[in-house]
């Protein structure tokens, strides 16, 4: 059982910096991409912290070491390496996998985390909403009770921030913070996924996990309960943000490492491939920038760590319900900062529609995604260069889809725990450790936001703006002379062949001269 230590216990006046200060934090999930700027954000900003420990497993061919040596060279930790270069000294390497038995840990690692560690943040987790139900359980649930059982046996614990998602109850319109009944027990799930067959499983899953739309939820809202349960007696906190995005601007502007949600939307936009999305543009999306979200996690665990509260608390971390940005605001500012700073890929200028008729949709995918993608391909087997945006198209259409069930819907998540933790957070830590909604702009946030994926995921060099805003120009040329083109070849045919279209076009003729008769007469008046 976890136990508080009575020369441990803090004053709820002690600052965030104070509180980790001399401690040892255990965290899992360190290489995705809120734990590369927790992790950063923590070393940073309370740099009296003893160590981090950081679990990681080898992949795909990797050692661990390398696999930490890239995390450290992340674009992230490039102010942190400026002001103290020393920082790596604090970050000690667990080997370990959430999917095996005790993380797969070493005996020797495990019994130091048992006697140092003092804060856990468990992020890791399996994040893809397509995810075959046996493996998202193996990691969002049975992962999870295997980190509480390593809580169980440490000797100075004072917070465990399990990580979960806004989403978790996406079944409810309106999300409480507080945790809901499962769909199903966590154990009736473990000891059913244990002994099913993986192809067994998937024929059952839509109807495991009924109003649901993913494998992704359905297992975070079970993991939640499952926490709730078994952290009776440890100081817990359930942190739920929503849709995480780039930076705000800490460290840096627009930082971005991977084409997950909105990001892959963003990109497909600017390049000019996606053209249609299935939505709701009066529909809230509700992205909280990363930064904000790993400041609200250090502040959390601060909060459980220094406050005896007496039930579980849960942190809803979103903006929707204090700064909404809607799926249509989002649309509108990508375009425009796309047209300002164009990608050096841009192969159509950029323009997005959202709709929420499916026959609409579809027909605009046909003739707007589906037919210029072949023609791109011919063009690009006429030069000898290999047709990439049919493959392309077909990938992007099944990554659209699997997110309207997002950009349909609203939800209103309440916040009042965000409120209350910024309440009781002293000015200096406010300034910090900063996720207050209500000081982001949006058009700032979606600049930088393109810029971010532009420099950190496409790889694209500033200095070369110029060629690509030349490229766009051309592209903006070419599509109005073809969209001239079209409509001409339209009207000759509908004048030939609709006898109604061909009254029109001669009634609209013989105005047209009529007006121009009358204006030498016009004119002598005048």
């Amino acid at each position: 059982m976890a136990s508080l230590d009575n020369g441990s216990a803090m004053a709820s006046f002690t600052t965030i910096p104070e509180f980790y200060q001399d401690k040892c934090v255990f965290i899992t999930g360190a290489t995705g991409f809120m734990g590369k700027a927790l992790l950063e954000k923590l070393l940073r900003s309370c740099p009296d912290i003893r160590r981090v420990y950081i679990l990681i497993r080898p992949k795909k061919g990797k050692e661990v070491s390398q696999r930490l040596e890239e995390l450290l060279n992340s674009e992230i930790f490039q102010k942190l390496n400026k002001e103290n270069n020393d920082f790596r000294s604090k970050i000690v390497l667990i080997t370990g996998d959430i999917v095996h038995d005790n993380l797969g840990m070493s005996e020797q690692d495990e019994q130091t985390l048992i006697d140092e560690v003092s804060v856990v943040f468990h992020s890791a987790a399996t994040v893809r909403f397509d995810e075959e139900l046996k493996l998202s359980v193996e990691m969002n649930v049975l992962g999870v009770y295997r980190v509480i059982q390593l809580l169980k046996k440490m000797k100075h614990l004072e917070a465990f921030l399990h990580v979960s998602t806004a989403y978790a109850n996406c079944h409810k319109r309106t999300v409480e913070e507080h945790i809901y009944d499962p769909p199903i027990h966590p154990h009736k799930l473990l000891d059913a996924v244990g002994w099913m067959e993986s192809d067994v499983l998937q024929i059952l899953t839509p109807k495991m996990i009924g109003d649901r739309p993913n494998t992704y939820t359905y297992t975070k809202s079970i993991a939640e309960y499952l926490v709730k349960e078994e952290c009776a007696n440890i100081p817990t906190a359930i942190f739920r943000p929503s849709i995480v995005c780039a930076t705000w601007s800490d460290p840096i502007e627009g930082w971005i490492d991977n084409y997950n949600g909105p990001t892959g939307i963003m990109a497909s936009l600017g390049t000019g491939v996606l053209r249609v999305m299935r939505g709701d543009r009066h529909a809230i999306s509700d992205i909280i920038p990363v930064d904000m979200a790993c400041s609200m996690m250090i502040a959390t665990a601060w909060y459980t760590g220094t406050h005896r509260s007496k039930e579980m608390k849960v942190f809803n971390c979103t903006t929707g319900s204090i700064n909404s940005l809607t799926w249509g605001d989002m649309e509108d500012y990508t375009r425009q900062y796309s047209m300002k700073n164009p990608f050096n890929t841009v192969t159509r200028v950029p323009s997005l529609m959202f709709t929420k008729c499916v026959f609409w949709h579809d027909i605009n995918v046909l003739f707007n995604q589906v037919l210029p993608s072949y023609l791109l391909d011919m063009y690009m087997w006429s030069t000898g260069k290999k047709p990439i945006f049919r493959k392309l198209e077909d990938r992007l259409r099944k990554a659209t889809a699997i997110l309207d069930y997002f950009t349909n819907k609203d939800w209103e998540f309440k916040s009042d725990n965000l409120d209350m933790l910024l309440a009781v957070m002293s000015p200096g830590d406010r300034k910090t450790f900063n996720f207050d909604p209500r000081s982001i702009s949006w058009p700032r946030y979606i600049e930088a936001y393109c810029l971010g994926i532009k420099c950190y995921v496409m790889k694209e060099e500033l200095a070369e703006l110029p060629k690509a805003r030349t490229t766009l120009k051309r592209l903006q040329r070419l599509s109005f002379a073809t969209n001239t083109l079209v409509i001409i070849i339209v009207w000759r045919i509908l004048i030939n062949r609709v006898s109604i279209a061909r009254s029109m076009w001669n009634f609209l003729l013989h105005w047209v001269v009529k007006f121009f008769n009358c204006l030498p007469k016009i004119a002598k008046i005048t």
